[in-house]
C-alpha cells in the first residue's frame, strides 16, 4: 500500500482563471465576469496594481470577522447568472448574497480524477454518490461520463440550483437522483439497504444543519460518516474523495482517519492540500484532500 503526501496545483476548472492574488484578497474570473473576494490565507503583496484590480465587476466587502458575511458592490452590470464551461458541463454562477458563486473550480483535479477512476468499470454503469454535492458539478460530470449518481445536500436552494445547472447543460436526460437529505442519515439508510458505489465524493462543511435541523459537526461525525461510507464501496473497484475546506487543521489528520476508516480494504491512498495557480505567480492554498483507490 503505498502513501504519499503532496500539493496539487492547478489552474482551475475550464472556463476560470485566478488573475491576481494577495493582501487579504483574490482577483477572479469566472466566464466573462471579474470579481474581488477575500483570501484570509494571501498573506503576501498583490502583484497586479489597484488599477488592474478596479477593473472587475464586482467586489465583496466582508463584514465583521467573518469573511463569508457581508455583501457585493457591483461596479459593473453583472447578469443575474453567468455560464462558465467546467469539463464541458456548464455551471450557472450568481452573486447570490454570499461570496461564494456557486462553483469551486479548484476541485478540476478531482473531476478529473474521477472520471478517470469511473473508466475502471466494466460491465455496468458506474455508480456515484456525491455528499454534500452542493450545485452539482462533480454530479454533472459524473453523468456526462455515463454514471449513475445520486447527490445529496441538505439545501432545497443548492439542489434547485444543480438542477438549472444540469438543464443549462443538455444533461436533463442523465441518470442522477437529487436528494435534499442530512448526509449521514442517507448513508446510514443505504448502508441498510444494501446499496454499494463505485465512487463516493465527500466535501463537508466545518459546521452545517440538516434539512430537519440536524446538527453536523465535523470532527464529531466524520469518522462515524467514513466508517458508513467504507461500507458502500463496492469491493475491488471503488475510489473515494474527501475533501475539507477552511479550518485549521493538517492533511494528516485526514489522511490517518481515511486509512482507520478504510482498514482492511487496500489501494492506495494520497493525501495533501489543493492550491490554485494564480497568472501572477503565487499559489493560494485552498483545501485539504484524501483520494482513495482501491487495488486492480
Amino acid at each position: 500500500m503505498s502513501h504519499k503526501l503532496n500539493l496539487i496545483a492547478s489552474k482551475g476548472a475550464t472556463d476560470y482563471a485566478l488573475l491576481d492574488c494577495g493582501g487579504g484578497r483574490k482577483l477572479e474570473r469566472f466566464g466573462s465576469v471579474i470579481v474581488d473576494r477575500p483570501e484570509p490565507q494571501a498573506l503576501w503583496r498583490p502583484r497586479l496594481d489597484k488599477a488592474q484590480w478596479a477593473k472587475g465587476n464586482a467586489v465583496f466587502s466582508a463584514s465583521g470577522e467573518d469573511d463569508e458575511k457581508g455583501k457585493w458592490r457591483i461596479d459593473k452590470p453583472v447578469p443575474q447568472s453567468f455560464a462558465v464551461n467546467v469539463s464541458d458541463v456548464t455551471m450557472l454562477c450568481k452573486l447570490s448574497g454570499l461570496w461564494h458563486l456557486g462553483l469551486f473550480p479548484e476541485q478540476q483535479p478531482h473531476w478529473t480524477w474521477m472520471v478517470e477512476q469511473l473508466k475502471r468499470v466494466e460491465g455496468e454503469a458506474p455508480r456515484v454518490l456525491n455528499l454534500f454535492g452542493y450545485t452539482g458539478a462533480a454530479s454533472l460530470i459524473a453523468a456526462k461520463a455515463g454514471a449513475e449518481v445520486t447527490h445529496v445536500d441538505a439545501s432545497k436552494k443548492a439542489i434547485a440550483w444543480a438542477r438549472e445547472n444540469q438543464s443549462a447543460s443538455k444533461l436533463d436526460a442523465a441518470k442522477v437522483r437529487w436528494i435534499v437529505d442530512d448526509a449521514a442519515k442517507f448513508v446510514a439508510r443505504e448502508v441498510r439497504r444494501g446499496r454499494t458505489y463505485h465512487m463516493i465524493l465527500v466535501d463537508p462543511p466545518k459546521f452545517g444543519r440538516g434539512p430537519d435541523g440536524e446538527i453536523w459537526d465535523l470532527f464529531r461525525d466524520l469518522p462515524n460518516l467514513l466508517g458508513d461510507l467504507a461500507k458502500l464501496l463496492v469491493p475491488d473497484r471503488s475510489a473515494m474523495v474527501l475533501t475539507v475546506y477552511a479550518i485549521r487543521a493538517s492533511a494528516l489528520a485526514f489522511d490517518q482517519l481515511s486509512r482507520d476508516a478504510l482498514a482492511g480494504m487496500g489501494g492506495d491512498f494520497e493525501s495533501g492540500e489543493l492550491a490554485l495557480k494564480s497568472q501572477s505567480g503565487p499559489l493560494v492554498p485552498t483545501s485539504l484532500y484524501v483520494r482513495w483507490a482501491s487495488g486492480a
